[in-house]
């Protein structure tokens, strides 16, 4: 196919007009259908119907849908225009004459973004059904910050009022994506907050509680369903979050093909699953239907070792128990997720698709102390000038690892990574990691309890 594009020894772009027109929705290649949703009430398969109180219809509608591509608006589309996408591919060569690898390496580059990272892609699509449908207020939780930001941006455009609950250890570590989220029009609280009833309780038996993504969710839930004119939005997990994102996957496979190259192993960090699954899930359809034996390497925390160390079954997706069950790999709704500066990936469950290949043998994942993440992501800005995010860390050590791997046995393997996020807001988190003051954790007691039998 010819692509309009533009490659140097560095960069692989797209011009503007070959940008995707439609996501890629996995769920049409899966070899069987996922798992249901199941009603904690009855334990049968929830009426997705009952959701659009929670989300907006056609937003419920992707979540169900099995059409292999789903046509993005064309205010959509615009929107991803100005971020701008599509965004490049980087072969990153000086890490490789620095690892001295005979391997090649190349980034996908999502930190490119007004707010720094790939969220950006569900954001302006979520808020731009919403609209549509006559809603005038979204409510979300976040971790790190990263999808919080990205969804009060995508509000501003689409004239929407927007509140965030923010992990309260994140909100402490990471003032700047805080004021960001406030510039642009938001209001951001930290939970567990006092402005819901769950968030209260939580306070009461401890004023100092540092939070998790499953008690904000749950905030943002039950501020949701308070307020008729208002939707829950929802940065990772989900099917139809998962779809917005493989934009970036779409992008990557033109860009490959443009070089002449396909990737050996593709790699990503997973928290929730979004920015991993956007960018694996177009390569990993060739996979499904046996046209490749490309490997896929999902990257997580040790502190949060949801897949490595997890039980693939029903779960909750927040703490208080609010959500529909979803068949995860998990490490318990109740987990006390350590404080980590990778605040993304402090989650208890995996989303189910992922959840599913891995469990089914697709892809794989590996488990890293931040420690080491750190200094993986000291040897990229040192080889690269690049500071990337404690999440998008976690990938990149696996990368740093492979890469030495193939130094020892010679192999020329192409390793693909999405560059989910930059750190220029984590700078906190590396003055602590240059003074020698980070600290490793180890996973708090695993319980995953037994809903589903």
């Amino acid at each position: 196919m010819d692509f309009k594009a533009q490659k140097s020894e560095y960069f692989t772009t797209l011009d503007m007009d070959e940008i995707p027109t439609a996501w890629y929705n996995i769920q049409a290649d899966l070899p069987e259908p996922l798992p249901p949703p199941l009603d904690p009430t009855t334990l049968k398969p929830i009426d997705p119907k009952l959701l659009e109180r929670i989300f907006a219809k056609e937003l419920i509608r992707q979540e169900v849908s099995t059409e292999r591509f789903i046509k993005i608006p064309e205010e959509v589309l615009d929107a991803y225009l100005r971020l701008p996408r599509p965004t490049p591919l980087y072969r990153a060569r000086r890490l490789e004459k620095f690892l001295k690898t005979p391997a090649k390496i190349y980034f996908k580059c999502e930190n490119f973004s007004p707010t720094g990272s790939h969220k950006t892609n569900t954001a302006i699509a979520q808020a731009y059904y919403n609209k549509e449908q006559g809603i005038k207020r979204l409510v979300t939780e976040t971790g790190a910050g990263q999808w919080g930001t990205a969804l009060a941006f995508a509000c501003t455009i689409f004239g929407l009022k927007c509140r965030i609950y923010m992990v309260r250890v994140s909100y402490q570590q990471k003032p700047g994506r805080r004021t960001i989220a406030q510039l642009y029009g938001a209001e951001m609280f930290p939970s567990p907050s006092d402005q819901t009833n769950f968030g209260r309780k939580l306070l009461r038996e401890n004023p100092n509680h540092p939070g998790t993504l499953g008690i904000a969710i749950s905030e943002a839930i039950e501020d949701t369903v308070t307020h008729e004119d208002t939707r829950y939005s929802l940065g990772s997990v989900l099917n139809h979050v998962l779809l917005h994102q493989t934009i970036i996957g779409l992008e990557a496979k033109k860009q490959f093909e443009i070089i002449g190259e396909y990737p050996d192993v593709v790699c990503g960090c997973i928290g929730g699953g979004s920015n991993y699954a956007g960018f694996c899930y177009p390569f990993m359809m060739d996979k499904l239907k046996g046209k490749t034996e490309t490997e896929f390497v999902a990257c997580e925390s040790k502190a949060v070792p949801h897949t490595t160390k997890g039980v693939y079954t029903y779960d909750f997706g927040d703490t208080a128990e609010m959500t529909p069950l979803l068949k995860m790999l998990t490490i318990g709704h109740g987990y006390a997720c350590p404080p980590i500066h990778a605040g993304g990936l402090r989650y208890h469950g995996m989303a189910p698709s992922i959840s599913y290949l891995i469990y089914k043998g697709y892809m794989r994942s590996v488990a890293y102390h931040q420690t080491e993440v750190f200094q993986a992501a000291q040897i990229l800005a040192q080889a690269e000038g690049l500071i990337i995010a404690p999440e998008t860390a976690h990938s990149l050590k696996f990368v740093i690892d492979e890469a030495l791997r193939c130094r020892k046995t010679g192999e020329k393997k192409v390793i693909a990574m999405n560059y989910s996020g930059h750190g220029l807001l984590d700078l906190g988190a590396y003055e602590q990691f240059l003074a020698g003051k980070l600290m490793d954790y180890e996973p708090e007691k695993i319980e995953v309890p037994t809903i589903v039998e």
